[in-house]
Formats: structure tokens, sequence, C-alpha cells
């Protein structure tokens, strides 16, 4: 166990469950709803971790400004050199820092990531869904890389201002940095993160030095501009912004629109004239994003244990939304409902997703397009999920029209 964490085996329950056993990357949510049995606190074995299960103990962690994401400074381990790029981005990232630097960071990309610029989007995530649908192939296809990754690193492209000509290297470069959250990771998928980093990076830095003398309309020029307190970003504070909001702004939505045209095929759902309600459901029922974690600031009791300043706690956003206590029928995927206390997909309290309300706009956008336009539009291939996990997403979308 990692210093200062403990558990006491009287009091909570320790299962488990490997997170790339085949079964469980299928379908993780017999394993969730164990756990959920067993209390809102559980030991999962394989990452020594004490795991937060319920929809009120989520919820109740994710908001307690005692937990959060950066780990107190006399826990922390030497960075190995081979990751030094990786952690370089990191140490600027404000999904990882805490306040006031968070508070700082947060304020200044909001002046610039505003809701009346995101909504904005909508007529460009329209007239792109049109694009791609016009290019899908007569024969058999896969919707994922014809049309689930394109739109949305698409739209963050167009919305920073990086030439959309670049949509293979970004996805190339977050891809390889996302590997550093998943189960099982190898010394050959860290090396591919960092490199990825180093190069992610180059690219954003020597992009924002050309903004900066010849600043535009886009996102990038605006975050240059983004004054708060007689304070700008930092080159490091902007690079890993860019390097965030890119890669947040287009690997969930990747899966989330993977997920919902899965559940839509495999109910028979279509988007009805407010897709919102079906968005909220899918994010509730099969989100994107599974476990987050948390650092203990200071001793604190909760749920029957005691934390102690160092300890980490894994949040499973996946098992809250299935919590039959909070959510009635919480098995079943209701593309109508309107009832209950919403999901934890884009989490919630002072990390609440910032880029949440673009992907919200792509989802109910382009899904009731991409039915509109295909009606007849039917799964080739059982889908199958990818071996990703804490991510949730498929591996392919085969269909045909």
């Amino acid at each position: 166990m990692m210093a200062g964490q403990w558990y006491d085996a009287t009091l909570m329950k320790c299962l488990g469950q490997s997170p790339t056993d085949p079964a469980f990357v299928q379908d993780p949510y017999p394993f969730y709803a164990r756990a959920r049995a067993a209390g809102p606190l559980v030991h999962w074995a394989e990452y020594d971790l004490i795991c937060a299960t319920t929809f009120v103990a989520v919820n109740t962690l994710l908001r307690d400004r005692r937990f959060g994401r950066e780990e107190p400074e006399e826990f922390r381990k030497p960075i190995p050199a081979h990751l030094a790029p990786f952690y370089a981005v990191e140490a600027h990232s404000m999904l990882e820092l805490e306040p006031p630097r968070h508070t700082r960071l947060r304020s200044l990309v909001l002046r610039a990531f505003t809701s009346r610029r995101i909504k904005g989007l909508a007529p460009e995530i329209a007239s792109l869904s049109h694009d791609l649908i016009d290019r899908f192939p007569a024969t058999p296809f896969d919707l994922l890389d014809a049309f689930a990754r394109p739109l949305p690193v698409t739209i963050i492209a167009r919305l920073l201002g990086v030439p959309e000509e670049m949509a293979p290297d970004l996805l190339r470069w977050s891809n390889a940095m996302v590997g550093m959250y998943q189960a099982g990771r190898t010394r050959a998928d860290e090396t591919a993160a960092a490199t990825a980093a180093g190069e992610f990076a180059a690219f954003m830095r020597s992009y924002a030095n050309r903004r900066r003398t010849t600043p535009r309309d886009d996102l990038i020029s605006h975050l240059i501009a983004a004054r708060e307190g007689g304070t700008r970003l930092s080159t490091d504070e902007l690079v890993a912004t860019c390097i965030l909001l890119l890669n947040a702004g287009h690997e969930a939505t990747v899966h989330s629109i993977g997920n919902a045209v899965k559940l839509c095929l495999d109910t028979g759902t279509r988007p009805g004239p407010d897709p919102a309600p079906m968005v909220e459901e899918v994010m509730r029922f099969d989100p994107p994003l599974h476990l987050f974690t948390r650092f203990a600031y200071e001793t604190i009791e909760v749920f029957g244990h005691t934390f102690r300043r160092g300890d980490r706690v894994g949040l499973l956003l996946a098992s809250a939304g299935r919590d039959e206590d909070a959510q009635a029928q919480a098995a079943r995927f209701l593309p109508a409902r309107d009832t209950g206390p919403g999901h934890l997909a884009f989490g919630a309290g002072l990390h609440f997703c910032l880029g949440a309300p673009l992907a919200r706009l792509e989802l109910q956008v382009a899904l009731p397009i991409l039915f509109n336009r295909c009606p007849d539009l039917r799964l080739m291939a059982p889908p199958r999920y990818a071996d990703v996990y804490h991510f949730h997403g498929l591996e392919a979308l085969d269909v045909a029209r």
C-alpha cells in the first residue's frame, strides 16, 4: 500500500477483479453491482485502492474539498527519467492541480472557453456531421473511424485554431498519452506516452508563439490574451491547457458517440425531437470514464472509514450511475428518463469537466443527424469494448447503412 493507506478488513470488504479480465472489459457492471452490495467503500485488491461505489459516496467525495487531485508533496516519488516529458506537461495541467493555482488557471481558461463560444459551434458540428456522413462508403464500415473519431477532434482543432490537417497527429499523440491512465500499462506504453507528450508540447509551443505575433479569433489567441488578477497564462501553462483541451475535448467524446450509437442499435432507440434526455441517459448508463482518483489532505472519517493524509481513493463513476438506491430501474437504458439525481460522468465539484457543454452539444447535434441521415443503420458485427480501462469505449463499431 502507499504511504499512510490502510483499511480495516472487519469493516470493509476486499474484492478481487482484474481490470484487464476479458469478461470485465466487455461488461464491468456486474462487478460494480457486487461492489455496491458490499458497501459504499470497498477495497479493490488489484489496484490496492479503496473505492467509492454508490452514488452518494462518489458524489460526496467528488465535492469534499478535503480530497483533491494533487498528491501531497511528502508522498510524491521521484519521476522516472523516461517519463519526464509526460510529467513536464502534467505539472501545468489544471486537471492535476488544486487551488490556488487551479482557481487561477480555470478562471483564465473560462474567460476564453465561454458558453457563448461553445453554443456558436452548433452549426459547425451539424455541417461537419453531414460532411462525414456524405463520405460514408456503400459497403460496411467502422463508424468510429468514419464518424466518432474525426468529428470531435476536428471541432476541438477548429475551436483552438489548430490546422485540421494536424488531426492525425493530434489523435496519435492523444491516444499515446492517455495510455498512461490505462490498466496494465507497460514500459513501452510509458515510453510512447512520454514521446507523444514531448512532440505534442513542442508543436503547441511553436504554434502558440506564432499566435502571439499573429492573433486570430481562436481559443489559443484568446487564451494568450486572457488576464486574471493582472497575470496571464505562462507558456508552459498555455501548452498544458491546450493539450488538456485537445485530449479531453475528443477522447471521451469518441467513446461517448460509440457507446451511444451501440445502445441505440442494440435497443432500437433513436434520438427524439429533444435529444438531451437520451444523451444524459447514455452518460449515466454507459459513460466513457469509469474511475477517477483523489488524495486525502487530512485525517478524515467518511462512510465508516478513516482516511489519512496521502491516502488515495478511487471514485467509481460508472458504478454510481447504476446505483438502484439513487436511480429507479438503474440497470435499464431509458432514453426518455427525466427523473432521478442525474449522473456523475462529468464529475462534480471543483473539477467538474470544463468541456461538458461541448461534449453534450456534439452528442445532441450529431446523433440526430446521424440517425436521420441513416435510418437503416445496422450492426454488422457484435461490438466489443477495448481493453482501455479506466476508459470504456469500443474497439470498433462495424455498421452498414
